[in-house]
């Protein structure tokens, strides 16, 4: 689930554009500043092993304020979830279904969601074991074919770091934390599931060691592909690097492959943030969780369209939303982990 979740949305953007050909890099900067990010989330899971978020909340803060903080928790996760239903709508329109309303299409998504979610969490987590090694199969496919047909030029990747790590380090912070690595703060929603004993420490900190290197090499064979110029300014770099095998003449219209793939990605994020948003209200407000269901599945859908265009959409998704994100990401649990320790410490 956690490779999944952070493949995600991440090839509809070429990450740490503003680093030019030393993009990769900038992503592994941003991946080890997630990784201190994620170690303070597993912390607080491991405080309170038996918590999901909600739990944790209340116990740092009281009562009152931890459900104030976890209702705003449950915005911010369906707000996510909105801005992937919008993603996946967008990618339908200009790849697969050009002809089809996009509210039609989006309306199919949160329906699947909202189904999902009834079901339960077992069949949610059931759909990365299923759709994972088919997903890493044609992405080693495309890779083989990229260096096969001779399509990567590794000289773009040069010089490395030519003006010094400074312009790496503003291009990953705190930007790519936010996106996607600082994105993980919704499994203290779902590690508490979890069969073993405790937390699931060790494969957490495997699958985000795998992903994070598997993010940074797709970063890096893009820019090899298409040059970091014509990269940073792809709306889908992916899908352009798949377009540079247009000759490859036994095999057509491969960019539906890489479309469904990106689809993937998003329909789990969209599954697991829509998840935990209705879990959140349940757990607070002792409602049934079918009725939050409904609700923040209409609302969900309905806040899609209010972004004009995709144009503005992603504006919002890489601008205001980055900043909001360090607020959820960052500092509360920050906050949160000190008022615990302090707690615990003079409790003991």
């Amino acid at each position: 689930m956690i490779i999944m979740f952070e493949i995600g949305s991440v090839p509809l953007f070429h990450l740490g554009a503003k680093a030019k050909q030393n993009s990769w890099l900038a992503v592994a900067v941003g991946a080890a500043a997630g990784l201190v990010l994620l170690l303070l989330f597993l912390y607080l899971q491991k405080r309170l092993p038996e918590s999901k978020l909600t739990g944790i909340l209340r116990y740092g803060f009281g009562r009152i304020a931890g459900c104030v903080i976890g209702t705003l928790y449950s915005c911010y996760f369906a707000y996510e979830s909105m801005r992937n239903v919008r993603d996946i709508g967008e990618m339908t329109a200009m790849t697969l279904l050009r002809t089809t309303p996009l509210f039609i299409t989006m309306l199919i998504f949160i329906l699947i969601a909202c189904y999902a979610t009834w079901k339960g969490a077992e069949i949610i987590f059931r759909l990365p074991e299923i759709l994972l090694p088919n997903l890493m199969f044609c992405y080693l496919l495309l890779i083989f074919l990229f260096f096969a047909l001779q399509r990567a030029d590794i000289r773009w990747l040069t010089p490395v770091a030519e003006d010094g790590l400074l312009p790496i380090m503003r291009a990953a912070l705190p930007d790519l934390i936010s996106f996607p690595f600082g994105q993980m703060i919704v499994f203290l929603m779902v590690w508490p599931l979890w069969n073993g004993n405790g937390v699931p420490v060790r494969n957490t900190l495997w699958a985000y060691a795998g992903v994070s290197l598997f993010l940074v090499f797709m970063n890096a064979l893009n820019v090899t592909v298409l040059g970091p110029s014509l990269a940073a300014n792809s709306i889908l770099p992916v899908l352009e690097s798949v377009r540079t095998l247009a000759e490859l003449k036994f095999i057509e219209r491969l960019d539906i492959l890489v479309a469904i793939m990106i689809f993937v990605g998003l329909m789990i994020k969209i599954l697991l943030f829509f998840y935990c948003a209705v879990e959140i209200m349940a757990n607070l407000t002792r409602v049934s969780v079918k009725w939050w269901i409904f609700i923040w599945g209409a609302l969900i859908y309905a806040s899609s369209f209010l972004e004009r265009n995709f144009t503005q959409h992603i504006a919002i998704g890489l601008g205001p939303s980055l900043k909001v994100d360090i607020l959820f990401q960052i500092v509360i649990p920050v906050v949160l982990a000190v008022s615990i320790a302090l707690r615990q410490h003079f409790s003991a």
